[in-house]
């Protein structure tokens, strides 16, 4: 399988290894005062096409987890999220966060207010993103007249999410808990989309996580990183093409190209990245955490 070349995790003294995703490695603690709770460790992985790369981008898993726990500062009076410490073992210092144990609902919650990507590709072949109508002649870029709730399946590693219609999510967690995600989802969505929007950028999708803890709906694991977000320099957006954008896309961009020598075809890894794509990247990871937070990397 493409994610078989995941490294494995650290050892950390205190805690037991779990799991390993794309880019964090997921610990139970087994000492001291959080023990019980879990360890959530962003990695400076890159996956691009459901390949890990073997390169990794210094500087990304802190990033991201700066990122994620400065939007849930802004998000708490909306919705409770994970968070427990940030008081972490010092071989994970900066990249990693100690939090609750949820019961997770097995649904990706996600809100677009742009179109583009699957989203752009269901409403090409149906006119609609997840059973939603949406009017006609949309394109590549287009903002839509309202942000919508567009869930997926969460996939296993390895394999794409589905996007389903919210009568799959109702079906799977109940009419109750399906009208909370959607109302969370796209409450968390429209107070981001203000706050990045202020700040030049615009927040064309965001994926979400949410999970139970005694009764009360939790915002879990990333939140509005650049890794579960599309984000666009503002003053760039023009619909009808790709958007340029504060992601992984310089990468995937690379890798498709004829410079790279790859074949995505092959069923091979694509190659080691040249520095100058990894330190476009980073600082592509950097802008988007400086603009939004008015904080330097």
């Amino acid at each position: 399988m493409a994610l078989a070349n995941i490294p494995l995790a650290p050892v950390l003294p205190g805690s037991r290894h779990l799991h390993s995703g794309k880019v964090r490695d997921l610990y139970e603690l087994t000492d001291g005062q959080h023990a019980g709770k879990l360890l959530m460790v962003a990695s400076d992985r890159l996956s691009i096409f459901d390949f890990v790369l073997e390169t990794t981008i210094p500087d990304k898993g802190e990033i991201l987890t700066r990122t994620s726990l400065w939007w849930f500062e802004q998000l708490s009076d909306l919705v409770p999220n994970h968070i427990v410490s940030t008081d972490v073992p010092p071989e994970v210092a900066g990249r990693a966060v100690i939090c609750d144990r949820l019961a997770m609902y097995p649904v990706e919650c996600v809100a677009r207010g742009y179109l583009t990507g699957s989203g752009l590709l269901d409403y090409q072949a149906t006119g609609e993103v997840c059973g939603i109508a949406l009017p006609g002649g949309l394109v590549d870029g287009s903002r839509l007249p309202a942000p919508i709730f567009t869930p997926a399946t969460k996939a296993d590693l390895g394999d794409h999410d589905e996007n389903v219609s919210y009568d799959a999510v109702v079906g799977t967690v109940g009419a109750e808990i399906a009208g909370q995600l959607r109302e969370l989802t796209l409450a968390v969505y429209g107070r981001a989309e203000e706050i990045a929007r202020e700040r030049g950028i615009i927040l064309a999708d965001t994926k979400l996580e949410f999970g139970d803890r005694d009764g009360t709906i939790v915002l879990a694991d990333e939140v509005l990183t650049p890794d579960s977000s599309r984000y666009w320099p503002a003053d760039d957006w023009a619909p009808g093409r790709a958007q340029p954008s504060y992601d992984k896309q310089i990468v995937r961009n690379w890798a498709l190209s004829p410079e790279s020598g790859w074949d995505r075809a092959s069923g091979e890894s694509p190659p080691p990245l040249p520095p100058e794509v990894i330190e476009r990247t980073r600082s592509r990871y950097v802008e988007a955490y400086e603009l939004l937070t008015g904080e330097t990397f």
